[in-house]
């Protein structure tokens, strides 16, 4: 174990973003680290997303220092992308010897980087341990099960991660149930978002007409064809009650446009007024505007992991186009509701969604805005 007495240059910790849902994550813990003082933290982005913007506004927004070092991944198949991080990062710890490397979430990145920390021998911290969806046949549930054996302190974000780590056989003295660090992005973030003119700039109004928004990334929804349209088929009915705002990630629509389907959408130019109905398709969004979009819909539907957080803490609906969650938080404590990719049941439960009052948020325990703090108050009395 590293000491660090009265005369020590602080605690070196390297954290490591890849991939958007990350930078949320990991602000806050920079935000904390520089608060407390004490740290040294260094900043290594892999560079798995690399588009401006699914990257670089959101360091702006989100008031992160540039990153000390950019690995310059970019894309790739999932071996070549995870064995190039490695390649890339092992240098940088060799270099840099810190006392531990923190990894967020569960991409690529994350395992990648936790993997060559510990065959150097240096401390891995994971933020965001413990999660399952028990289906393995998603490259993200790898990821979390091989981070979390590898990984020295396990930092959960809801109850029931810890019975997952105890179960793989995890020691209870490395878990730390500290709250959701994207919660505390967010609630920090909240009172700028609202300043977004994002509802004005897609013709939603002022004091907005109620309308839903849509994301769609994960591969086992997108890289189907059939499943894809039978997707869309369930959303254009849904359409037809109120309009979708679908900020599209730029792999979705380049499997949108392979499968023939995207003249199915609606593209919404700048300042052009979504229709009454319709599913209307959008540039990717920062992270403000996105946030302003999502507290004012009446429904939200997704694949995505983190949005079924944020929603349970705004109070929006969500409807989760999964047949699994690895966040059971956000059904017991929130507004989320797992409905698969059957048309029939997309339709069912939107109508249900928009037919009922939405109920008063509800935060799952220690989604507070202090997860960050938490964390940093254990790797200074750790390290």
């Amino acid at each position: 174990m590293t000491h660090h007495g009265e005369n020590s240059p602080g605690i070196r910790a390297v954290i490591v973003v890849g991939a958007r849902p990350n930078f949320m994550k990991a602000a806050p813990i920079l935000h904390a680290m520089a608060a407390r003082g004490g740290f040294r933290p260094r900043l290594v982005h892999t560079g798995q997303h690399y588009d401006e913007r699914m990257s670089d506004v959101f360091f702006r927004e989100l008031e992160m220092p540039a990153p000390d070092v950019n690995l310059g991944v970019g894309s790739g198949s999932h071996g070549a992308q995870t064995a190039e991080i490695m390649i890339r990062f092992e240098p940088v710890l060799a270099e840099s010897r810190p006392d531990i490397v923190l990894v967020v979430g569960d991409v690529n990145s994350t395992v990648a980087c936790s993997l060559v920390a510990v065959k150097l021998g240096i401390k891995v911290g994971h933020v965001e341990a413990g999660l399952r969806s028990g289906d393995r046949s998603m490259p993200e549930e790898l990821n979390r099960i091989v981070t979390d054996a590898v990984s020295d302190l396990l930092f959960t974000t809801e109850a029931g991660a810890r019975a997952n780590l105890l179960r793989e056989g995890r020691p209870a003295g490395a878990i730390h149930f500290v709250g959701n660090t994207m919660i505390d992005t967010l609630l920090r973030c909240r009172a700028r978002a609202e300043r977004s003119p994002i509802l004005e700039r897609l013709g939603l109004g002022a004091d907005p007409r109620p309308y839903a928004v849509l994301t769609l990334h994960r591969p086992s929804t997108v890289d189907e064809p059939r499943m894809l349209e039978a997707v869309l088929d369930a959303l254009h009915e849904v359409a037809r009650t109120l309009p979708i705002i679908f900020p599209i990630h730029p792999r979705t629509a380049r499997q949108l446009g392979a499968a023939g389907l995207g003249a199915r959408l609606l593209p919404l130019a700048p300042g052009q007024a979504a229709g009454p109905v319709g599913l209307h398709a959008v540039p990717p969004l920062g992270y403000l505007d996105f946030l302003k979009l999502m507290s004012n819909a009446r429904l939200v539907l997704t694949d995505s992991g983190g949005i079924q957080e944020e929603t349970t803490i705004l109070g929006v609906p969500c409807l989760t186009l999964r047949d699994n969650t690895e966040r059971p938080a956000t059904i017991e404590h929130g507004t989320n509701v797992l409905v698969g990719r059957d048309p029939a049941r997309i339709i069912a439960e939107s109508r249900r969604a928009l037919a009922r009052p939405p109920g008063p948020p509800a935060a799952p325990p220690l989604w507070d805005g202090r997860a960050a703090e938490r964390i940093v108050d254990v790797l200074a009395t750790t390290l």
